[in-house]
């Protein structure tokens, strides 16, 4: 009987080597063709990354060199040229910047508190036959088309919702400089609106997943001390959410800094700028679908460095966005942060 137990273990460990453990020699071989197939996925981005930087850089770089790189984001005069082999014309990326910047706000403060809250009510006061339901119509929506999107706010939701609600709103806040007229019917405003439906499925989305994997613990901890369900989901559910609610955030802005259908049809098209939220323009996306196919090789040029300028933005709005989590992260005494 000894004999049997000491031969048990021995037993074991053949049966494990036949079917190729970690132990064995298939084991040790397949480990290491997995890690250098992950870091070469991994470096292949980061390769067509900085390809696609240094390309558009060195396509743009005449105009940096003409314009100078902050006069021509702070420039605000567009006058394209049609030399074939030097800068002719005069190149201000301002107002297509402007035009990103401010239908891109526009549409994370409108698409951000209903993300949270469809995300909250989902995970938390729906009933599971209507969650389904829900997420469902959620998934659905953020797989429209963005230029579907862009048709329907053009001929149908900026016509018969917001032109009403633009007139009532510029003969009531008029005065305010945000709000003054004319309306026009498109604009900075119905484009971020419009944008503000177009990423709130993915917010939501994400939202929805980060709340739902918080701890049941510590929400049954603060029900059993006494707390409401308001209290357990601004106090407990919604602080321990807040990362993921930043890259929410992140992603929608990403997604709306990069619109180019939906926005180049409601925001007007004009290469001005202007405080008014009524005011029409153009973003950098737009501007540079708008044009480049007539374009001449002078004016891609400048384009390129449209392009160029958009992704600087998006970097520093992604790098703004990781300093806010880790301070929160640091001052709450969170270490996944």
């Amino acid at each position: 009987m000894p004999t049997e137990v000491r031969d048990a273990p021995e037993a074991s460990r053949n049966g494990d080597s036949r079917k190729g453990s970690l132990r064995s020699g298939r084991g040790r071989i397949v480990d290491p063709i997995f890690k250098w197939v992950v870091a070469a996925c991994g470096t292949t981005v980061l390769i067509i990354l900085a390809l696609m930087i240094i390309r558009t850089t060195s396509e743009a770089w005449p105009v940096f060199v003409e314009e100078g790189f902050f006069g021509f984001l702070l420039g605000d005069t567009w006058d394209p040229g049609d030399s074939h082999t030097e800068i002719s014309g005069t190149y201000g990326a301002w107002p297509f910047i402007y035009g990103t910047l401010i239908t891109s706000a526009i549409a994370i403060v409108i698409a951000l508190p209903p993300a949270i809250m469809v995300a909250i009510h989902l995970t938390h006061l729906a009933p599971r036959r209507i969650t389904k339901l829900l997420s469902s119509t959620v998934e659905l929506l953020a797989a429209v088309p963005s230029v579907i999107f862009g048709l329907w706010g053009l001929h149908w939701f900026l016509p018969n919702v917001l032109r009403p609600f633009f007139d009532l709103l510029e003969n009531a806040l008029g005065w305010f400089f945000l709000f003054e007229g004319p309306v026009r019917g498109v604009g900075y405003l119905p484009a971020g609106i419009v944008l503000a439906v177009m990423i709130l499925p993915i917010m939501t989305a994400i939202v929805r997943e980060v709340i739902s994997v918080q701890p049941v613990e510590q929400q049954m901890a603060a029900y059993a001390l006494g707390s409401t369900r308001w209290e357990v989901i601004t106090k407990v559910v919604l602080p321990a959410s807040f990362s993921g609610i930043v890259a929410a955030t992140m992603l929608g802005l990403g997604r709306a800094l990069g619109e180019t259908i939906a926005v180049l049809m409601l925001i007007g098209g004009s290469q001005s700028w202007g405080a008014s939220l009524f005011g029409t323009g153009s973003s950098m996306a737009s501007h540079i679908a708008a044009t480049f196919g007539e374009s001449s090789p002078e004016s891609r040029t400048a384009l390129m460095a449209i392009g160029v300028a958009l992704f600087l933005v998006t970097m520093v709005i992604n790098i703004l966005a990781r300093l806010i989590v880790r301070h929160m992260g640091q001052s709450k005494g969170d270490a996944a942060v």
